[in-house]
């Protein structure tokens, strides 16, 4: 039995709480096969695009950023970034980790979440396969197996051994050879954060009226921008956008103490305090659990001598550049294993995350009445 068979022996796939989770685990099982690296997602959008296009609405690509719209835009602005870690080659038999090569490393400030763990996760990848594709079509160029992994103090980055792909050249992105694995209420895959593009495409086939955008490096530090520079050329501001991501936690017990994560604040700005508790109904009203990571990460740092960071975020990170003229708040799926091919989450989790969006769907409105 394959990895993506498993479900059926484990769990009802056809409805959970009311959610298709077979319709939605057929679009991520097809997004998760697709490349992503960061600063190579121009096939990706094409995939993504193209899953879009059976629904009536309006898409429109720009640099770094893909943006759908339904006949109600202004009644709910959705993101998520559509990148994934993987590796560049840099050189002969060279590779980094993409998300933080020289040219990306001006983005980032040293207190993001992927960057306080590069220590943590550089030994995670002996023995992943990964395959190199073309960076704008996606072809197919070969496979290679991960035999070592490295920070190099100089660079400041993971550095890779591979072995099967000597004949790359550099420029080539190369993403871990991911497929979908489902099974005993679990989710597994690289799923930071092809999960909630896969969320977003569902909201819109199940009749979701307002724009969702897609983002494009936002494990480099820039998605922010290029949501931004799509706001301005619109003349457009928010207080009502909603940023989709993975939450990393260490253990399956952290994850699952919460069916969904919020936040009121990043390590660079506070988020919108009315969309928030707009949230917080709502999972109240669905009777869905949830927990802000920034009160999580607090209450680790009361017994900890080296604080983690709170992380930087796209959405604080377009709040701090705006002061507060785009502005919203964030839903977060709780994860394991973040940052490798097997990160894992609850099936329970993600249909709480789709429970509490679809609820957008038949109300435009706060509800506290608050627009």
């Amino acid at each position: 039995m394959s990895n993506d068979q498993n479900l059926a022996s484990s769990f009802d796939p056809v409805s959970i709480d009311g959610v298709d989770m077979e319709h939605f685990l057929d679009i991520l099982r097809h997004l998760v096969r697709e490349p992503a690296v960061v600063g190579a997602e121009d096939s990706f959008f094409r995939v993504v695009r193209r899953e879009l296009e059976e629904v009536e609405i309006d898409i429109q690509a720009y640099k770094g950023v893909l943006v759908a719209r339904g006949d109600a835009p202004d009644s709910l602005y959705l993101s998520a970034h559509v990148d994934r870690h993987g590796l560049v080659c840099t050189g002969p038999n060279e590779f980094q980790y993409a998300a933080f090569t020289a040219t990306n490393q001006g983005e980032l400030t040293g207190d993001s979440v992927s960057e306080q763990m590069i220590e943590t996760i550089k030994d995670r990848f002996h023995g992943q396969r990964v395959q190199a594709h073309m960076p704008y079509i996606g072809t197919y160029l070969g496979q290679g197996t991960i035999i070592n992994s490295f920070v190099c103090p100089r660079r400041q980055n993971l550095i890779f051994e591979v072995d099967g792909l000597d004949q790359l050249q550099p420029g080539t992105p190369v993403s871990f050879l991911d497929r979908l694995s489902v099974g005993g209420g679990y989710v597994s895959a690289q799923l930071d954060n092809v999960v909630s593009v896969a969320v977003l495409i569902h909201l819109f086939r199940k009749g979701f009226r307002g724009t969702a955008l897609f983002t494009a490096e936002e494990e480099a530090g820039r998605s922010w921008r290029y949501a931004l520079a799509w706001f301005q050329r619109e003349q457009t501001t928010t207080r009502r956008l909603l940023v989709l991501d993975t939450s990393p936690y260490p253990s399956t017990d952290a994850a699952e103490a919460q069916d969904v994560v919020l936040r009121r604040k990043d390590a660079g700005a506070l988020f919108c305090p009315r969309m928030t508790r707009e949230l917080e109904i709502r999972c109240q009203q669905l009777g869905i659990s949830f927990d802000h990571k920034d009160a999580y990460v607090e209450r680790l740092n009361q017994e900890r001598e080296r604080p983690l960071s709170l992380g930087r975020t796209e959405l604080g990170r377009l709040i701090a550049a705006t002061q507060d003229r785009i502005t919203g708040s964030t839903v977060q799926i709780p994860t394991t294993g973040y940052h490798t091919a097997n990160e894992t989450a609850s099936l329970q989790s993600i249909v709480s995350v789709l429970r509490l969006l679809e609820s957008y769907i038949t109300s435009d409105e706060a509800p506290d009445g608050s627009p």
